[in-house]
């Protein structure tokens, strides 16, 4: 058997041909080390690798065979997430190493790959704790390095904050040793995640310096998890729309840097924006696509809580309760405190709050507890959701526990302030104005109006609704001669009343009044009704008799023709104005509307700009009516952002159409005429 000299220049050879004129495997393994080494791109390099272990099997050359192998692995553990793909190189690695001396540093190198992999799977670091040891026993400084890494990743639950900066300063260290470029800037990334996942004040430092050494030497794979903590941070800052834009952007040019993980990151961010915006229920077709995705990570569960918050916030209680069962199938303590954990256990106390289950949010609060002081960030970096003192408060709520529940959101407010989370700081707000309200507290029901009145405005300012469950109404404060608070289940009021040329909306406290148009008439008969399935026929019949909309009705009429054409020139001035005010994020969403704009009108015209026609009855109803009540809630929306945003979010359009309220199910029924 051979035994490695240590590692190898990582410069790639294309020249290196055989009689053949195909590359050697020689060529394959040093354009696949310096893909992975050097520009940090495991995803392309796997097939360098792949194609080098080939023609090792077939040349008999046990370090070649054990460096392809290794390669194969990646930079971090689990890259291969479907069975057949990570049994597949579990078993070329275990192939190679018994083909090495096992006192060789290739071979020690591939007890850590394959350790690691087994301990991601279990979120038990204790394992490459006892390689990381080995590897500082051996003396070979890249198997040290490789030790360090894998043993960082695979301690990502919230328990071990301490012993990831411990592994991650140690690796910046011993990076230099190496004579691998990505080395250094592996290590200067999960130094930083570890200060962001601790809340430390140093941790947008950190960043800086990372990014300064990326303009030196760039790596995909770390550029990657920088473009997302970015875009982690424009949700923190507010800028929920940018931030959704350069989600968008990333998620399109990002995929092969990203590799497996960037559908689920995308998810992730999405879903913060979506659940900030007032919005998550319309993440359900997507969630519901990605839960049982084979790219996921075996350690993650968030995807199920995602989905149960988003059926939850949109009024599909047998849905939410199923992705509930799911994850609580052998307790919630049985689910692996990985990466995504503190995640997960966000969206299940936020979905046992508009369920109203108690049991479920005393399950969940019992685990976090001892991890209160962290924020609720996934992953490296991906996407942060405040305070996790905030879920604790929101569980408390959930349970009746006044006390605590205040206790927990006076101090989630505190820590989302330090974090510089403005979303979060309003919802935070508005809950410990709950709390405050609750029976047995008229004390503070003068601080209750105070913070309530105070996350209304953040809110407005965000141009964010406050979640289903904290607007003015659910739990009403008081009114104002000492009468107890509502309940917490209680609905918040709604209303939708025509006044001449005019409507008045109002829910939850928060009003509007916009100018008539045909969508608010049909907004008015769901609002009546809410959770109740309404045919868009019998909405599109308005007044008359349910009979079908008249043959050759157009798209697009030319009233609302004119309105569009209104709104876009209004949009180019804002956003010129913004331009030459020096605010480009609010001049680029702006210019985003526009598009969207342009991109609805082009799609209600035809040749030569002429109106299209509908297809059939029914068919005709589902769009007339669709696009009647999406200008009827961008009209309120143009008058109260927040309203607008929280009437979306309960609003679902089709052929059959219904409004849900906070805790509506959707039920068939036929429409009152107006």
């Amino acid at each position: 058997m051979r035994t490695s000299p240590g590692p190898r220049p990582v410069v790639a050879n294309d020249g290196d041909l055989d009689d053949g004129g195909t590359e050697t495997g020689t060529a394959h393994l040093l354009a696949a080390e310096h893909a992975l080494l050097v520009d940090g791109d495991p995803w392309t390099a796997r097939g360098r690798f792949a194609a080098a272990y080939r023609q090792a099997e077939r040349g008999d050359d046990p370090e070649m065979l054990a460096r392809a192998a290794l390669g194969l692995g990646g930079l971090w553990a689990q890259e291969q997430r479907t069975v057949a793909d990570a049994a597949a190189t579990r078993t070329r690695q275990r192939a190679a190493l018994g083909r090495l001396h096992p006192r060789s540093a290739l071979a020690l190198r591939l007890r850590i790959r394959l350790t690691a992999e087994q301990a991601y799977r279990t979120g038990e670091p204790g394992p490459m704790l006892a390689r990381v040891a080995e590897a500082r026993a051996s003396g070979d400084g890249v198997a040290r390095v490789e030790a360090l890494t894998l043993a960082h990743y695979c301690a990502m639950g919230p328990g071990h904050g301490p012993l990831r900066l411990e592994l991650a300063q140690e690796l910046i260290g011993e990076a230099s040793g190496t004579g691998r470029p990505g080395d250094l800037l592996v290590g200067l990334l999960l130094h930083t995640v570890d200060l962001f996942l601790d809340a430390h004040p140093h941790a947008a430092r950190s960043l800086a310096e990372l990014r300064e050494h990326l303009a030196i030497h760039d790596h995909r794979a770390v550029r990657a998890v920088v473009e997302v903590i970015e875009v982690m941070l424009g949700i923190r800052a507010g800028r929920l729309a940018a931030a959704g834009a350069l989600a968008d952007e990333r998620a399109e040019r990002g995929a092969t840097a990203a590799g497996v993980n960037a559908r689920a990151w995308y998810g992730g961010q999405l879903g913060t924006i979506r659940w900030f915006q007032g919005r998550i229920a319309e993440l359900r077709p997507m969630l519901s696509d990605l839960v049982d995705s084979p790219t996921l990570s075996e350690t993650d569960y968030s995807t199920y809580a995602s989905l149960a918050l988003a059926a939850a916030a949109g009024g599909d209680r047998p849905l939410a309760t199923s992705m509930l069962a799911r994850l609580r199938g052998r307790g919630l303590a049985a689910l692996p405190q990985a990466a995504t954990w503190l995640l997960t256990m966000y969206c299940v106390t936020e979905t046992a709050w508009l369920l109203r289950d108690p049991a479920v949010a005393a399950e969940a609060a019992a685990l976090m507890a001892p991890y209160a002081r962290l924020p609720v960030i996934a992953g490296h970096g991906i996407t942060c959701l405040g305070s996790l003192h905030h879920c604790l408060g929101t569980a408390a709520l959930t349970t009746g526990d006044a006390d605590a529940a205040a206790g927990h959101l006076r101090a989630a407010l505190q820590e989302n302030l330090s974090l510089g989370h403005r979303p979060a700081t309003a919802l935070s707000r508005a809950r410990l104005a709950q709390a405050l309200a609750l029976p047995g507290r008229s004390q503070d029901l003068a601080e209750a109006d105070a913070e309530l009145a105070a996350a209304v405005k953040e809110a407005a300012e965000l141009h964010m609704p406050l979640p289903p469950g904290t607007e003015r109404g659910t739990v009403r404060l008081h009114d104002g001669a000492g009468g107890a608070p509502d309940a917490p289940g209680r609905a918040a009021p709604v209303v939708c009343r025509r006044d001449g040329r005019r409507w008045h909306i109002g829910l939850g406290g928060r009003t509007a009044t916009v100018d008539h148009c045909v969508g608010l008439e049909h907004l008015a008969v769901l609002m009546a009704n809410p959770g109740h399935e309404i045919p868009a026929v019998e909405l599109a019949a308005g007044q008359g008799a349910a009979s079908p909309v008249p043959a050759g009705q157009p798209l697009l009429d030319e009233a609302a023709k004119r309105q569009y054409k209104k709104r876009l020139a209004e949009l180019q001035d804002q956003a010129d104005r913004a331009d030459l005010a020096g605010d480009p994020d609010r001049a680029a969403e702006l210019l985003r509307e526009r598009d969207w704009l342009i991109a609805e009108l082009a799609s209600a015209t035809g040749l030569g700009g002429r109106t299209r026609r509908f297809a059939d009855d029914e068919e005709r109803a589902r769009i007339a009516v669709g696009k009647a009540i999406r200008r009827a809630l961008d009209r309120v929306a143009a008058a109260d952002p927040a309203l607008g945003a929280e009437l979306r979010a309960h609003v679902r359009t089709g052929l059959r159409c219904c409004y849900l309220g906070p805790r509506a199910e959707p039920r068939q029924r036929a429409a009152p005429r107006l």
